[in-house]
């Protein structure tokens, strides 16, 4: 099968792209490098650096000829997109738009969708998430991946693309960068490594869902040949961990003996969410296998090498 990954030298994406590989598929790879790495990217895909606004990506699709789109480049600082909204909904919004418009005119027959269960729910209502509950996005980050997912569902309509939305909770693992609190794993853990300060924000009572990048993973494997089609899932561990929890944990694996510093509380950032997965168990029989212990185990162990 032909497969497109656009972030595919990112940090989700490039473990998709590994994994597509290992399954005998035909992989090329979009990616501008603004956070994805030549270091992460598989020696055995076509690879096309380019940013998914940009009109030269019709070019990709005429070459390529991919059945599948598995779209995760995108803009994912939460706090920068605060800051700079346009920026965030240029790259989310219209980036996606050009990669549908692209998909639809080249008869793409698969879209599978990177979005975040972490931030287009904005603060939860009840808890866990499921896919009922109403978004109400408090950030532009969010906001640009709610739109995202409309066009998604409406290019679907329109065109015949049989699309999936996959709503991620928080994602860590090997390869994560730092650039964003999405990242706190990445970001405690290396500076722990190093012997630096580690800041959390506010008072580190704030509970996410740490979902292992192998897990998300294993969801698109599962729906590449078409399952799930036209249909929205969480992809949670549906169990809550709060900074200051993942902190002490990662302190205890590296030794780390500095007390963190706390800073201001960030705008835009859910404070108390984790997502009802079993949507996805149900229907597609995933289930999350990395609890969160290991796949820090799995991290640190990664970033010693």
């Amino acid at each position: 099968m032909r497969v497109l990954v656009t972030g595919g030298a990112g940090f989700i994406g490039s473990h998709l792209v590994d994994a597509f590989v290992r399954l005998g598929h035909q992989v090329s790879v979009v990616d501008d490098l603004s956070t994805g790495s030549l270091e992460h990217l598989n020696p055995y895909v076509t690879f096309y650096e380019l940013d998914v606004r940009d009109p030269a990506l019709a070019e990709v699709f005429e070459r390529e000829r991919p059945e599948v789109v598995s779209h995760h480049a995108a803009h994912v600082d939460v706090r920068r997109s605060t800051e700079d909204a346009v920026f965030d909904a240029e790259v989310n919004v219209l980036g996606t738009v050009r990669v549908l418009h692209e998909s639809a005119r080249s008869g793409v027959g698969r879209f599978i969708f990177s979005s975040s269960g972490g931030a287009v729910y904005g603060e939860p209502e009840r808890l866990p998430v499921d896919e009922t509950h109403p978004p109400r996005p408090i950030s532009p980050y969010g906001a640009s991946k709610r739109a995202a997912e409309e066009y998604v569902e409406l290019f679907g309509a329109m065109h015949g693309l049989a699309w999936t939305v996959l709503r991620y909770a928080n994602v860590y693992g090997p390869r994560q960068g730092d650039l964003s609190e999405a990242g706190v794993v990445s970001i405690f853990a290396r500076r722990m490594l190093d012997g630096r300060p580690c800041v959390i924000n506010g008072d580190g009572d704030q509970q996410r869902d740490f979902v292992f990048v192998g897990d998300c993973v294993r969801v698109s494997e599962l729906i590449l040949d078409g399952a799930g089609a036209g249909r929205t899932y969480n992809i949670g561990t549906g169990v809550p961990a709060s900074v200051n929890d993942v902190f002490e944990s990662l302190a205890r694996r590296t030794g780390y003996t500095l007390a963190p510093v706390h800073g201001p509380a960030q705008p835009g950032e859910t404070y108390r969410i984790y997502l009802d997965a079993s949507k996805a168990r149900d229907e597609l029989g995933w289930e999350p296998r990395v609890g969160l212990e290991d796949g820090l185990a799995i991290t640190v162990a990664d970033l010693e090498r």
